[in-house]
């Protein structure tokens, strides 16, 4: 599978349109490589953002950073037909012949899952477990999603920081008039760069994580009732039409001629 790109090609997209619409305006992009800026919004954001964290979360940051940057998208699809198949063998041979296919599935819920009707659990303990295990996920995700939310919300106050930390600078200098003008200017990159990292890196960051989050929860819901359908006896098709009740109606295949004929 393909990963998604689709963030970091934005990012730069927009970053483009901040370069052009300064050269636009006659201004240059080197004004805003300023080592003091730059240090003071991406590494205090850095380290007030981490002062908000336990040490042993911080070592999941870097992967879902990556993540966002080129996440493989779960697959919908994929996930139905591995259940489809799954019903199908619960009905050839039985719910207990599921055994077999558990050391094959690499998606430890499902495995938890399938295991869990294996051996003989009722529906109600089944979801029980299995939103549990849906609920602490959300969780682990959430803490890396705010992490860079937290960013989000310290770098334009960190920019703001550095521009008063400038404009003191600036006022301490009223007796050279001709370095007023670009010491205002220099001072005043601390807050773009503050509002230009915080709207353009990582309030988009955090966004996809919650999208990759909340894509993640679909595909888990999906594959528990999928599997409380099995437990129930559900046929193939009672379980593919289960679990495409997740999906949008386009992407649903009721019409399909080979989906209604599919045997029982």
């Amino acid at each position: 599978m393909k990963k998604d790109k689709l963030t970091p090609i934005a990012i730069g997209g927009a970053l483009v349109c901040v370069l052009l619409s300064m050269i636009m305006d006659g201004g240059s992009p080197t004004a805003l490589i300023k080592p003091a800026p730059l240090i003071l919004v991406f590494g205090g954001t850095l380290a007030v953002s981490l002062a908000g964290v336990l040490k042993s979360e911080t070592k999941g940051i870097k992967a879902v950073f990556k993540q966002a940057m080129g996440s493989v998208a779960p697959a919908m699809d994929a996930a139905i037909e591995t259940m489809v198949n799954l019903a199908r063998a619960a009905k050839a041979n039985s719910v207990l012949s599921l055994e077999n296919e558990v050391r094959d599935i690499d998606d430890r819920f499902l495995q938890l899952g399938v295991q869990l009707v294996v051996d003989g659990r009722n529906s109600e303990e089944i979801r029980d477990i299995l939103e549990s295990e849906i609920e602490a996920m959300e969780e682990r995700h959430k803490t890396g999603a705010k992490f860079f939310t937290d960013m989000g919300g310290f770098s334009p106050t960190l920019g703001i920081l550095g521009t008063v930390i400038g404009l003191v600078h600036v006022l301490g200098s009223l007796s050279n008039p001709g370095a007023l003008g670009p010491a205002i200017a220099s001072a005043f990159t601390a807050t773009l760069w503050g509002v230009l990292s915080a709207n353009v890196f990582w309030l988009p960051v955090a966004n996809k994580l919650k999208r990759i989050s909340a894509a993640e929860v679909q595909v888990k819901l999906m594959q528990m009732e999928g599997l409380l359908t099995i437990q129930a006896g559900g046929s193939s098709r009672i379980v593919r039409t289960r679990m495409e009740t997740f999906l949008p109606a386009a992407a649903r295949g009721y019409s399909d001629p080979d989906r209604r004929a599919e045997a029982a």
